[in-house]
């Protein structure tokens, strides 16, 4: 039998990140040749990860990387049973460096089957590291994303990333796609735009928020406490033309009614739209990136942030968490 040095345990060692003991014991039974010693700690993955396939992984890194000319990004999110392990410095790097080989695949499938060196595939690759780590290993979260210039952010922590992509690279775009991809991350849009909704699920959104709404209100009287305020509709969708100018009629009403000076009025009425509006789009608040409040500066929305630097539009994100 071959002797097993030392250099050759380090070398199996670095490439896998297995333990010393289970790269000895690895090549001792490969008979000192490296392939076979790789292949050895891939079927003792294998066993490991088909025993703990019904674990779950609720814990991980979300990794977003963007491609050198700021016009690709990808989020990778590994996950694994523990929060000790996610936090470990080589798994965040393996995570990371899947999040880079994602920039050049299409799919989930085709980034499974990629390349992760010369001798496996990222499948293969989870496979052996479910061996190395003992733990369940999983790529949960695949997302791709293109434009004229990407940007990305990663919470701390690793649990919550985001990609924005600009319609044009100009002065600024770097700090803008930043500043989207953080306000993506941490009030959790869902899509761009109250655009983007279907009319029956705003319909149906509006009935049941209404709902739970006037069931709080009726505790609220019961507590002698002040009750909530009942919107008529919940996304700017809703507020037509027509709604807008009942709207300012009614208002113009009150006014009179309230006994305001005529000549006044036009000095009002902008701050008492501007509420009703407020008030009667709080689900393209929670939902809708552009039409968020940008939490940097909370007098404008995204999408006027945004168009601070130019002629410059967001056209999609990405958003990944584990929390």
């Amino acid at each position: 039998m071959a002797k097993i040095t030392a250099a050759e345990v380090n070398k199996l060692r670095k490439h896998t990140g297995a333990g010393m003991m289970d790269c000895k014991n690895a090549l001792v039974e490969a008979e000192g040749d490296f392939d076979k010693a790789v292949g050895i700690l891939r079927k003792k993955g294998q066993k490991i990860a088909d025993k703990r396939a019904d674990r779950d992984t609720s814990e991980g890194a979300v990794i977003a990387v963007v491609n050198e000319d700021n016009t690709q990004g990808a989020i990778v999110s590994l996950n694994c049973e523990t929060d000790f392990v996610s936090k470990n410095d080589a798994f965040v790097a393996l995570a990371t460096k899947f999040a880079h080989i994602a920039l050049n695949a299409n799919s989930k499938e085709d980034f499974l089957k990629a390349s992760f060196d010369d001798m496996m595939t990222v499948q293969e690759k989870l496979i052996e590291q479910t061996g190395v780590i003992g733990e369940k290993l999983e790529i949960a979260a695949f997302e791709k994303i293109s434009g004229a210039f990407v940007g990305s952010y990663i919470h701390v922590g690793n649990k919550i990333a985001a990609l924005t992509a600009l319609s044009a690279n100009v002065e600024g775009s770097a700090v803008v796609a930043k500043d989207v991809s953080m306000q993506a991350a941490a009030m959790g849009a869902t899509t761009l735009s109250y655009k983007d909704f279907d009319p029956k699920y705003i319909a149906s959104e509006t009935e049941a928020r209404i709902a739970v709404i006037e069931k709080d209100n009726i505790e609220l009287a019961r507590l002698g406490k002040t009750l909530k305020n009942v919107p008529t509709y919940i996304s700017r969708a809703q507020l037509t033309d027509e709604v807008m100018a009942q709207t300012e009629e009614r208002l113009r009403a009150e006014l009179k009614a309230e006994g305001k000076p005529e000549q006044i009025w036009d000095r009002i009425l902008p701050g008492k739209l501007e509420r009703f509006i407020s008030d009667n789009t709080t689900l393209d608040h929670e939902q809708c990136l552009l039409d968020q409040n940008f939490i940097k500066n909370e007098k404008i929305s995204v999408a006027e942030y945004v168009k601070s630097i130019g002629d410059v539009t967001v056209t999609d994100f990405k958003r990944v968490s584990l929390v």
